[in-house]
C-alpha cells in the first residue's frame, strides 16, 4: 500500500484530497494546524493514517514533519497548505506577510526538497504542489499570495524539467485553479468576487491528473483560457484588470 503526504489537510482542497486517496486505498500521513480536525480524520480513515498538527509558519515546522515521516517512504506528497493576504501593501501587517512567505514557499520548498531528495534516489513518486493561477500574473491587493504562487508554478515547472533532462521517472505537477470554495477567502480577510469551484471536484481531478504524470493541472477550460490570456496582455495592462477584479471584494469585517 502506498503512502501519501497531504499538508494543509484539515479543510478545503486539502480534505478533499485526503478523503478521495483514502478511498483510492492509499495510507495517509496528514498534517495541519487544527489538531482536533486530524484526530476526526484519522478515526474516520483508520489506524494507518498518521498525522501532525504544525503551523508550518513557525520556524522548524517544515523539518519536524520531515523528522516525522522519517523511516516512512512517502510516494506521493501533496504540497496544499497555504493563505492569502488581502490589502494594499502600505497596509498589510508585515508579520502577516512574512508568515504568507514562510508557508507558501519557505515551507513548502523546504518539504518538496526533502522528499524529491528521497524519490530521485529510488527513482519513483509524485509530487502536486497546489499552486493557482494567480501564478501567471501579478495581483494588486493580494501582492504577496500572487509572488507567491509565481514561485510555486516556476519552481515546480523547472524542477520537472530537470528531471526529464535526467531521464528521471519522479513526476511533479502544480494544480492551478481559480476561486474554489474553501476557508481561502475567509482567512485572507474578503469574500468570493466570483462563483468558487467545488473543492470536492477540484481534488478529484488533480489527483487523478496529477497520478498520470501532467504538468500545469487546470481544472477547467476557464482557467486555461485565463492563463492564455494572461501570457499575451501586457503585464501593465493586466495589473490594472486585476486591480478593479480584486476591489470588488467585500473586506470582511
Amino acid at each position: 500500500m502506498k503512502t501519501a503526504l497531504i499538508t494543509g489537510a484539515t479543510s478545503g482542497i486539502g480534505l478533499e484530497m485526503a478523503v478521495y486517496l483514502h478511498k483510492l486505498g492509499w495510507k495517509l500521513i496528514l498534517t495541519g494546524r487544527n489538531e482536533q480536525m486530524l484526530r476526526k480524520m484519522a478515526d474516520r480513515f483508520g489506524n494507518d493514517t498518521r498525522f501532525i498538527a504544525l503551523d508550518l509558519a513557525e520556524r522548524g515546522a517544515p523539518e519536524a514533519l520531515c523528522a516525522f515521516c522519517r523511516g516512512t517512504r512517502v510516494d506521493f506528497l501533496i504540497n496544499n497548505a497555504g493563505f492569502g493576504v488581502y490589502g494594499p501593501m502600505t497596509e498589510t501587517p508585515l508579520e502577516r506577510d512574512l508568515a504568507l512567505i514562510d508557508v507558501n514557499i519557505r515551507a513548502l520548498h523546504i518539504i518538496m526538497k526533502h522528499f524529491l531528495r528521497q524519490m530521485d534516489a529510488r527513482d519513483s513518486g509524485h509530487i502536486l504542489n497546489v499552486g493557482s493561477i494567480a501564478g501567471f500574473s501579478t495581483g494588486p491587493l493580494l501582492s504577496s499570495y500572487y509572488a507567491s504562487k509565481n514561485y510555486v508554478v516556476r519552481l515546480t515547472t523547472a524542477v520537472r524539467e530537470e528531471l526529464r533532462h535526467k531521464g528521471s521517472r519522479v513526476r511533479v505537477s502544480v494544480l492551478c485553479p481559480g476561486p474554489v470554495d474553501t476557508n481561502f477567502n475567509r482567512r485572507a480577510g474578503v469574500t468570493f468576487s466570483a462563483p468558487p469551484a467545488d473543492a470536492r471536484t477540484v481534488a478529484r481531478y488533480a489527483i487523478d491528473h496529477a497520478l498520470a504524470g501532467d504538468c500545469i493541472i487546470a481544472p477547467s477550460p476557464l482557467i486555461w483560457l485565463g492563463i492564455a490570456a494572461m501570457h499575451v496582455c501586457p503585464e501593465t495592462l493586466a495589473a490594472r484588470v486585476i486591480y478593479h477584479v480584486q476591489k470588488r471584494k467585500q473586506t470582511i469585517r
